[in-house]
């Protein structure tokens, strides 16, 4: 039922080949498409079927594991995969570095899990007209590298920049530290070439930055999570690589006054390419992992930086504007500065989702912040769970985590009802603020549950008929997004 969360305890795996063995049909798919492909490119071992049938998102109660894992290493690789599936009705599932954390890469049932991580090549980058074309499976980092030999830098930049993909980027509409002031995966994404469900390649877009002719299919296609088409080309805008940069943090005595010091900075009109909250929870486990003395400075950390030929400026403003309002701010050294972002980057810490703790991606109009984190820290003490939060401040995007200490099996069965009242709760107020239930992750499968509630269902329905255009047969990524 629409809103109704549960957390499985345990995760069982079902593979077609532990069940019962390959069917006949299905070897003849598998012989078909391997005979499209070089020998290596298809792997049907449980290992590798396994270490593929998942991204980093929560475990639904049971895993499948994909009938085989392909390695596609041109658009006629993809084109081939997707002919091979549409001939038999073999669902297919694109991925890319596996970074995603709400599920939209795990393996359905029956389906081939189509790897885009071999096309990893930036096709072309022009500096007079600062766009670049790169393959789905160029990382991230390797485009800002390549991009800042001419002064450039493609704007997006997740926490997993360093490996996620721009395809896997595309796919979820990824947001990242500098959204505040670059915007999302979307704002900067001119063209795709995508393969569609029936084989055929098709070009969206412009090379252009202005460009209104016919229906935005670009736009269409960022977000749609592998459900409408598969991503093999993407044209982006570049952005001008800041000659200065400047980074402030401000400790504050609690998260809301941090908040607050957001909202200071909005009515400074002061534009900072990074904004991000962090809370005490945050802090702590910070200095645990790093040796760090954060949490004595304070017992919340709002770190904000300014970029451009106006950065000092800007800088000195910000600082002005959060020392009036009670916050202790420093005047950071090169070196902690870059240090402090990194470690921005790196909050969510090594654990992943589990049964016992589940990260979210909840966004608020920005002038919600104070009382979104309110409620916030009053539900985790109603429901007597823990709770840290980091945000990305500047554009409302929270990233809440609920968790609690495993103890034993009686005692666990109650603390999963307390997690999952909270997790539910958390994005019932979240909308009733006029949030959304994610700000740049996707919904993926495991957010599938809230979307009823955000989405009425005439918008729901209108986005299945669109799913069918695109996918008649319903083989791209079923079961996720809509």
């Amino acid at each position: 039922m629409a809103g109704t969360s549960e957390v499985s305890i345990k995760s069982r795996t079902v593979g077609t080949t532990e069940a019962a063995g390959y069917s006949s049909r299905q070897r003849d798919f598998l012989a078909d498409l391997a005979a499209g492909l070089r020998p290596g490119q298809v792997a049907e071992d449980e290992e590798t079927r396994t270490v593929y049938s998942a991204d980093q998102g929560p475990l639904p109660e049971v895993r499948h594991l994909p009938l085989a894992v392909a390695w596609a290493e041109s658009v006629e690789d993809v084109q081939h995969i997707v002919r091979s599936c549409a001939a038999y009705g073999i669902p297919i599932v694109a991925r890319g570095a596996g970074t995603g954390v709400s599920g939209g890469a795990h393996a359905t049932e029956g389906c081939i899990m189509v790897s885009l991580e071999h096309m990893n090549r930036i096709l072309d980058l022009n500096p007079d007209d600062e766009t670049a074309v790169v393959e789905p499976g160029v990382i991230n980092a390797e485009l800002n590298a390549a991009a800042a030999a001419h002064g450039l830098m493609y704007a997006p930049d997740p926490a997993s920049y360093k490996m996620s993909t721009i395809g896997g980027n595309v796919a979820t509409n990824a947001g990242g530290l500098r959204c505040a002031k670059y915007g999302v995966t979307r704002d900067s994404v001119l063209a795709l070439d995508v393969v569609m469900a029936d084989g055929s390649l098709m070009h969206t877009g412009h090379q252009t930055f202005k460009g209104v002719a016919g229906y935005d299919l670009t736009a269409l296609l960022v977000g749609s999570e592998g459900t409408l088409a598969i991503v093999v080309g993407v044209t982006v805008r570049l952005k001008y690589l800041p000659r200065e940069v400047h980074t402030i943090a401000a400790f504050y005595p609690d998260f809301r006054s941090a908040a607050s010091g957001v909202l200071a900075v909005g009515k400074a009109r002061v534009q900072p390419a990074i904004m991000e909250l962090l809370d005490n929870g945050t802090l702590v486990q910070l200095d645990e992992l790093n040796g760090g003395d954060l949490r004595k400075r304070g017992k919340s950390l709002l770190l904000i930086q300014t970029d451009g030929f106006g950065a000092a400026a800007e800088a000195d403003v910000v600082r002005e504007v959060l020392s009036a309002g009670g916050a202790t701010v420093t005047t950071e050294a090169s070196e902690e500065a870059e240090m402090l972002v990194e470690l921005r980057r790196n909050s969510r810490g090594v654990e992943v989702d589990d049964e016992f703790r589940v990260g979210e991606d909840i966004a608020v109009p920005r002038s919600r912040l104070v009382d979104f984190v309110a409620e916030l820290e009053a539900m985790a003490a109603r429901f007597q769970v823990r709770l840290k939060v980091v945000a990305h401040a500047g554009d409302g995007n929270l990233h809440p985590t609920f968790w609690m200490d495993r103890a034993d099996p009686a005692t666990d069965a109650d603390a999963l009802l307390r997690l999952n009242a909270a997790l539910d709760e958390s994005i019932r107020v979240g909308l009733e603020m006029g949030g959304t239930i994610t700000g740049e992750h996707g919904v993926g499968q495991y957010k599938l549950r809230w979307l009823g509630l955000e989405q009425a269902e005439p918008v729901r329905e209108l986005q299945r008929r669109i799913k069918e255009l695109f996918d008649p047969a319903g083989i791209l990524n079923p079961g996720k997004a809509i």
